[in-house]
């Protein structure tokens, strides 16, 4: 009886709790404060800053690499041969030749003695030739005294007209040979044959030459070559010469060898007929005069260097220019418009380094929003800050 009672009372015991237990889990649910979800509107203007749309005529600039090379470059040969007597002090790498200056001189003894036998060989013919005239004379005055009739075809023999004309083709062979003598002795003296930079020499003093031999490279310094290579699709952006007009400008900068703030002005020249083997790009040559800074000031050019080249393109007219930073998503400008924030899809006509230039979408003095938002919906409030932002320190 006693255990019966025992377990009663431990069950009794054990539902007390439960019941108890229930109770308050009941309670905790029914008290604890309930989460209230915000509004996902925003209630307060954003703070922006604006630039106004600037719509004109403006000149997009290219910005493509180009490489320096040589307008006029040639392998200095000697037209005869012989022995290098005379060196020029000026004929040393990296030093500058006038035009028609003389470089080299060839040992012209030989030369010199040619020309006096070309000189005899032509008196003798001339001689040779005197005396066939005197005897065609002769042949006229008994021809005439005779009074005999002769008939054209021998009429050229008793006058000896081909005694002359074999007299004077020797003569006239002769004079060739002299002019010949002359024109190699001339060329011992080897000359620049333009104002020049000597890049390499190949002979000195002592050097047997030949006909045909290298003996120095020489560069043109009035003018310098740029290649630069474009997307085929600005090619009609870029002004060619044409009908007197003149190229487009452009500017070159070496960022890795010149100071801030130098440059070189260069002209656009023509358009080069065939694409980059490995780009695939376009190639524009440009020129540059006085690359070596002579007369002018600014850095002197440096063969086979690679420049930044910036070409002002054809002139864009009645756009608005943005800068390409402004742009969002796909072709999209944000506009602040009466206090709210506007959404424009802008048809983009041409884009460069810097800027976008927008045919429609976007008016002259409408207020671009230059500010990164993170809620972006048309019609959010916006309001102007007095002062941009400073950027934060990395």
């Amino acid at each position: 009886m006693n255990s019966r009672k025992k377990t009663i009372l431990t069950a009794a015991a054990c539902g007390g709790i439960i019941l108890i237990t229930a109770v308050i889990i009941f309670v905790i649910r029914n008290t604890e404060p309930t989460a209230e979800k915000g509004g996902a509107t925003r209630k307060s203007a954003a703070l922006v800053s604006v630039v106004e749309a600037e719509r004109g005529n403006f000149r997009p600039e290219l910005v493509v690499l180009g490489t320096v090379a040589p307008a006029r470059e040639i392998m200095l040969s000697p037209r005869v041969a012989g022995e290098i007597v005379d060196v020029a002090p000026e004929f040393k790498p990296g030093r500058f030749i006038d035009a028609g200056g003389t470089i080299l001189t060839l040992d012209a003894a030989d030369y010199e003695n040619t020309l006096a036998l070309r000189r005899s060989a032509l008196l003798e013919a001339q001689a040779a030739l005197a005396i066939e005239e005197g005897r065609r004379a002769v042949a006229e005055q008994e021809f005439e005294l005779l009074g005999e009739s002769i008939d054209e075809s021998n009429r050229a023999l008793v006058l000896r007209e081909p005694q002359i004309a074999s007299a004077e083709a020797r003569v006239a062979s002769a004079q060739a040979a002299l002019d010949q003598a002359q024109l190699d002795l001339e060329r011992t003296a080897i000359r620049a044959p333009f104002d020049a930079q000597v890049l390499e020499r190949f002979a000195n003093l002592g050097s047997q030459v030949a006909a045909g031999e290298p003996l120095a490279r020489l560069v043109g310094i009035e003018s310098y070559w740029v290649t630069a290579t474009v997307p085929v699709g600005v090619l009609d952006r870029i002004q060619f010469p044409a009908a007197g007009e003149a190229g487009s400008k452009a500017s070159l900068r070496n960022r890795s060898a010149w100071r801030a703030g130098q440059f070189r002005e260069a002209e656009v020249s023509s358009l080069i007929g065939t694409l980059d083997a490995q780009t695939r790009l376009a190639r524009v040559l440009l020129t540059v005069d006085d690359p070596l800074a002579r007369t002018v000031d600014g850095p002197p050019l440096i063969l086979d260097s690679v420049l930044e080249v910036r070409i002002q393109g054809a002139p864009l007219k009645d756009v608005v220019r943005v800068d390409r930073a402004y742009l969002r998503g796909n072709d999209q400008v944000w506009i602040m418009q009466e206090g709210t924030l506007s959404i424009r899809e802008v048809e983009i006509l041409f884009e460069d380094a810097s800027y976008a230039y927008i045919a429609e979408g976007v008016e002259g003095g409408e207020s671009i929003v230059t500010t990164n938002l993170a809620t972006v919906a048309d019609g959010i409030p916006l309001r102007i800050t007095e002062s941009a932002p400073e950027a934060s320190q990395p």
